[in-house]
């Protein structure tokens, strides 16, 4: 069977074989070694910056220094091991966001995915100038119209530029989500509700800047079938994390990847953060402790997210991630989109790429049959 080819992708002057992103998943979870397999096969791999520090062994390190460097290491270990699109995942929400920011800048990944916190600024380190001067691309992800509406307005304002994409992340995502609990089963805050709110936003800044500005779609896409249906709602591609951790090339251990072959629809559950957001993540004796109330005592080595109330919170959850990346799931827990509990297997990389590729097109040739069907 021929298979039709997906469109591609095109951000600035990069473009992308496939429309697929993966997503950016912390903490050490997407880093070299998936990134440059996805960015290999036609797609955007990205490295995520949270918490690299938490992965060194030298005691003497700080972590700060540690995330830096860590940082620095997984994206020139990337492009050694592909010429593909290379992008990291950055949180407002980090302390050191903009040392995070300088670095990727530093090392030219190709995009930056900026998420958890509106980017409402450039780098307090870098002028607002070098935008226009920079290797690298900037999409925000947003969980609404109105973010995307807000991080427009003000970079048009502010720096008479704006972001080269954005990313339109639905509910039903995994781990730490941009929506209140009550808003998550809410059918008004779908992804397919969310998306064309945006792409109309986003269309009115194409304008007036003259510029083509992709709108990538996620949160909960686990098909070639899904990555069909919201191209054709309008979205150029798609952001996809959840289908790549049960991959032989993800960072993570055998045992975190395990834990999403093994899950069940039921075991997929809403956490509280102690950042301050809902979370999505595969039920364990641990989350289990913390809901009856049991507290996990840590020291804080450094404050690493903004928002977090380390005096108060019950567990540190970048301990709590860290030990499930390692291996040590009942000491930690691993966050999950929505349809973890439907991965039976651990595939390569090429054969997930190759998997999707086919179910676009079986998609998309259903659909072209049906047209042609006569009407009576």
């Amino acid at each position: 069977m021929n298979y039709k080819e997906m469109p591609k992708l095109r951000i600035g002057d990069l473009e992308i074989d496939k429309p697929i992103i993966q997503g950016g998943m912390g903490v050490g979870i997407s880093l070299s070694n998936l990134a440059s397999a996805v960015a290999n096969e036609g797609g955007v791999g990205i490295i995520s910056s949270v918490g690299l520090g938490m992965l060194n062994s030298d005691p003497k390190m700080k972590f700060r220094e540690a995330n830096k460097i860590y940082l620095r290491e997984e994206i020139r270990k990337a492009k050694q091991m592909t010429n593909g699109v290379i992008g990291v995942n950055i949180m407002v929400a980090l302390s050191d966001y903009d040392a995070m920011v300088e670095c990727a800048i530093e090392e030219e990944v190709d995009i930056l995915f900026i998420g958890a916190g509106l980017p409402l600024r450039f780098s307090k380190n870098l002028p607002p100038e070098r935008l226009r001067e920079v290797k690298t691309y900037f999409i925000p992800i947003v969980s609404s119209a109105r973010a995307a509406r807000i991080i427009f307005e003000y970079w048009k304002k502010n720096f008479n530029h704006i972001p080269d994409g954005v990313v339109v992340e639905g509910p039903l995502a995994g781990g730490h989500l941009g929506f209140k609990k009550e808003q998550i089963n809410n059918p008004d805050y779908t992804l397919e509700k969310i998306l064309p709110e945006v792409i109309s936003v986003i269309r009115s800044f194409e304008q007036q800047f003259n510029k083509n500005i992709p709108v990538i779609a996620a949160g909960g896409i686990f098909t070639g079938a899904d990555i069909y249906k919201f191209i054709q709602l309008g979205a150029d591609g798609v952001q996809m994390g959840t289908r790549f951790v049960a991959t032989h090339e993800c960072d993570a251990s055998l045992e975190f990847k395990q834990a999403y072959v093994k899950c069940k629809k039921e075991d997929i559950c809403i956490i509280d953060s102690p950042v301050g957001l809902p979370g999505r993540a595969i039920r364990n004796t641990f989350i289990n402790e913390i809901e009856s109330g049991k507290r996990k005592p840590f020291n804080c080595p450094w404050k690493c997210l903004k928002t977090c109330n380390f005096r108060n919170t019950p567990y540190c959850i970048a301990r709590a991630l860290i030990n499930a990346q390692m291996g040590k799931i009942e000491e930690g827990f691993t966050f999950t989109g929505s349809n973890a509990y439907r991965i039976d297997k651990i595939i390569s990389v090429k054969e997930l790429m190759d998997t999707l590729v086919q179910e676009y097109s079986k998609s998309e040739l259903e659909v072209m049959e049906l047209e042609m069907e006569p009407s009576f």
